[in-house]
């Protein structure tokens, strides 16, 4: 580790004694607790890294500022090469994305077939991050068609800083069983990362919105919104993690709300399994149709 090789095992302590014979006395981290920091260093988890100078320092261990002191020129560097790494690499290097299919077919006393798919691709760079996603779903039942949604959206952010950045995002929906043939959202506005740790982060968005509705009776509405949307992922193992998306266009007319709530585990290598549960919410539904549809699904995740 030539990093950690750069710093001494011995460090001065700042005292607030007024002596100058006890002020120049070094400290020395105690060889456990310098074995324990180079191993939570090693992991490359920040949290743990964090954690532990954190309960040195609450049981005022002399050697803590030390440590600490270690801890933060490790980050410093590690975020120096992340940023070092995004100003060399070229378009291709930076993506990344997953794409999602789940499929099913039944027999006997039903007849039913099912298909759902989805795919997100990002591109993460020094300034600028794009986001892509396309979804589709289809089902039948006795030959006819009980669900039919199309949903095609593109999201590029400016950051600002580490945390805050302004996005922009346009989105198109067709969902003929929740009334309307296409939906077309436009929205600028202002995100935040409130929580933004190894194996874990929270992205909020809030903005304006301006959608346009052709729905099912050839009707056309042209409205103005809030949009707000959270995504949460949260990895609680190095085989499982957790994630929550959910948006919202809230609106004087037809307010909709969608969220995602999704479990996966590895499988094998970048394969995984997935367990989600989406609902989809409407406040004026067509006639005859309930405000919420909700969908229970098991499909097979590829990352890339």
């Amino acid at each position: 580790m030539p990093l950690l090789q750069s710093f001494p095992l011995v460090a001065v302590a700042i005292v607030s004694s007024d002596d100058p014979i006890q002020q120049a006395q070094p400290v020395t981290i105690p060889v456990e607790l310098k074995a324990m920091l180079d191993a939570a260093i090693a992991s490359g988890n920040e949290g743990e890294v964090d954690t532990l100078v954190k309960y040195a320092t609450a049981v005022k261990i002399p050697a803590a500022p030390a440590m600490a002191r270690i801890a933060q020129a490790w980050k410093n560097d590690r975020y120096a090469s992340a940023q070092q790494r995004l100003r060399e690499a070229d378009f291709l290097s930076l993506i990344k994305g997953r794409a999602e299919v789940a499929a099913f077919q039944q027999g006997g006393n039903s007849n039913n077939i099912g298909v759902s798919g989805k795919l997100e691709v990002t591109r993460e760079g020094l300034r600028w991050r794009h986001r892509w996603m396309a979804q589709a779903d289809y089902q039948e039942s006795f030959n006819v068609v009980t669900r039919e949604r199309y949903v095609v959206g593109y999201e590029p952010n400016y950051k600002v800083d580490d945390r805050l950045y302004f996005y922009g995002a346009a989105q198109f929906e067709s969902d003929r069983f929740l009334g309307y043939t296409s939906r077309y959202s436009a929205s600028v506005g202002a995100g935040y990362t409130p929580i933004k740790r190894t194996g874990m982060s929270l992205e909020v968005e809030l903005g304006p919105a301006f959608r346009r509705t052709d729905f099912i009776d050839q009707t056309l509405e042209n409205n103005i919104a809030a949009r707000g949307s959270i995504d949460f992922d949260w990895q609680l193992s190095p085989s499982l993690s957790f994630r929550q998306d959910a948006s919202a266009y809230l609106q004087s007319a037809n307010s909709t709300v969608s969220s995602v709530s999704a479990l996966s585990a590895r499988v094998l290598g970048p394969l995984q399994m997935q367990l989600s549960y989406v609902v989809q919410y409407e406040s004026q539904p067509p006639v005859g149709r309930v405000s919420t549809d909700t969908t229970s699904r098991a499909s097979l995740v590829y990352a890339f």
